[in-house]
């Protein structure tokens, strides 16, 4: 393990709060400014990067000791701030490849495919991020970091992982000239089973091996 890892693991809670606080206010700054739809045709690799370095901040939150809030309730902080703009800028920008079946999960091999959506995953890491950001701005340290780490753990973590698989994927068709399947339908809005849903991602899936030669 190297030195520099041993030091985060022990760092100073404010020290290490604060440098967590950089990381994901740079993170909404960018996301933010991507969603302007100013540069549409660099947005992909643009949120690839910004995902792939919030995704640091994670791992550094999971290897970092237990924190326990100093209360038992949770302050409260008034209204959450809206994050359905973002929401409908991204869905409107990423149209055409929004929508993404997550197959991956290592430790639960049986578990059905799900639909999920660029845009809602991105607004709801920002939102996740933006709770614990209202508390550390309030000097809530140790109520901040703690819910940056339960929630990494608890939901923006799986989901800005799915994210970037999705991502990665995308960036992947586009560089190895191997174009988008159709996602036969699959849709987040749709009231599918969990059948329809393992169904339609393995055809996808079955096209894409097909292309690449594997059966």
């Amino acid at each position: 393990m190297s030195d520099a890892t041993l030091h985060a693991l022990g760092q100073d809670p404010d020290d290490f709060a604060a440098s967590i606080a950089d990381q994901i206010e740079s993170f909404i700054v960018a996301v933010t400014e991507v969603a302007k739809g100013e540069d549409p045709d660099s947005a992909v690799p643009f949120l690839l990067l910004e995902v792939s370095q919030l995704l640091l901040a994670g791992g550094r939150l999971g290897a970092y000791q237990d924190v326990l809030p100093d209360e038992r309730y949770e302050p409260d902080l008034g209204p959450e701030p809206d994050v359905d703009d973002l929401r409908e800028r991204f869905a409107i920008m990423l149209e055409p490849v929004d929508v993404y079946s997550e197959v991956f999960d290592p430790y639960e091999p049986r578990k059905a495919p799900v639909a999920h959506r660029i845009s809602d995953d991105l607004a709801d890491v920002v939102a996740d991020l933006r709770h614990g950001l209202i508390h550390h701005q309030a000097g809530r340290i140790t109520e901040a970091l703690w819910w940056w780490q339960f929630s990494y753990f608890t939901n923006w973590g799986p989901t800005a992982s799915a994210t970037l698989r999705a991502l990665q994927s995308l960036i992947s068709h586009v560089r190895l000239n191997q174009p988008l399947a159709a996602l036969d339908g699959l849709d987040t809005d749709e009231d599918l089973t969990e059948d329809d849903l393992a169904e339609q991602a393995g055809q996808v899936m079955a096209q894409e091996l097909g292309r690449l030669g594997r059966r």
